[in-house]
């Protein structure tokens, strides 16, 4: 397929891949950074590994073998054995499915909460806009983590109670950066424009506002991904999140921490599985924020 581009004097044909488009330009942009990069593929081995553990994983991550206790790596067991004898390399490999679980759903929910509130306060404004970023201070005037503890306190400890908390402390983040968007953008020519012809407030939202509005919010949730990932690690470090015997890495971090001097593999590979993930999830965060700005064109 081709695109013709005509003008008074001559005819040129331009070959589809080609033409240019905002997003084209942006995946050619996000190519370009290595670092970025090498961030995706990270964040694609962590993915393949998740998907595969059942069928990577050495051991069942649940088996207990008492007399294989804190054995270090071998042959046998690559990542060694923690304290009640099961495979480290099985448990970090379920434990991927865990982490990246949390970190995309309770992110999902933060968007779309996040995303709601923020269009209705930006668009609407007035008494409605007043609540909403009300709302907004009170739960950004706790720390996140402490909050975090708080609502799972009330609930219950549990991975799923977790990822609703780490859900509820992120709603804040993206509705102030929808709020902001909205309101640079309703006041644009097109929209009014939009009004002018009679279209709908829900018309207006879903075809013009909201598709202009995604680039930050993409931007803002893969890096938002690391930081969930992060709280979700803390909270099962604490004990309030995935419960025994999930194979939950900060639940593996607290529960080895006693070993870090007798068996200081038992801490270094979760800890290592969350350092790269969220290493990764920063790096692709950085790259697409550079690469679908245009205030970071140069």
């Amino acid at each position: 397929m081709a695109q013709i581009t005509a003008n008074p004097s001559t005819t040129t044909l331009i070959p589809a891949e080609k033409v240019s488009g905002p997003w084209r330009d942006a995946w050619l942009a996000f190519r370009k950074n290595k670092i970025a990069m090498a961030g995706l593929v990270m964040i694609i081995f962590f993915i393949a590994l998740a998907l595969l553990a059942p069928a990577l994983a050495p051991y069942d991550y649940k088996a207990q073998e008492l007399t294989n206790r804190l054995k270090p790596p071998s042959s046998a067991h690559w990542f060694g054995t923690d304290d009640l004898g099961r495979d480290l390399l099985s448990r970090v490999l379920y434990g991927a499915r865990i982490s990246l679980w949390v970190g995309t759903f309770s992110v999902l929910g933060s968007i779309v909460l996040g995303t709601l509130l923020g269009i209705l306060a930006g668009y609407y404004g007035k008494w409605g806009d007043m609540l909403i970023s009300r709302l907004f201070d009170i739960l950004l005037a706790f720390p996140s983590i402490l909050l975090a503890i708080a609502i799972v306190a009330i609930l219950g400890p549990s991975l799923q109670n977790a990822l609703y908390a780490i859900a509820i402390v992120n709603i804040p983040t993206y509705g102030r950066l929808v709020r902001a968007k909205v309101l640079s953008l309703k006041n644009e020519e097109y929209i009014t424009a939009a009004k002018a012809i009679g279209m709908k407030n829900s018309g207006i939202l879903l075809r013009h506002i909201l598709p202009n509005s995604l680039i930050p919010i993409i931007v803002q949730g893969t890096l938002g991904i690391a930081t969930a990932i992060i709280e979700a690690a803390a909270l099962g470090f604490l004990g309030m999140g995935a419960q025994p015997p999930a194979p939950e890495w900060g639940k593996m971090l607290s529960d080895s921490r006693q070993f870090i001097a007798t068996a200081p593999w038992t801490v270094i590979f979760p800890g290592i599985s969350i350092m790269l993930t969220v290493l990764a999830f920063n790096l692709m965060g950085d790259g697409l924020r550079d690469a679908l700005d245009p205030r970071m064109k140069h």
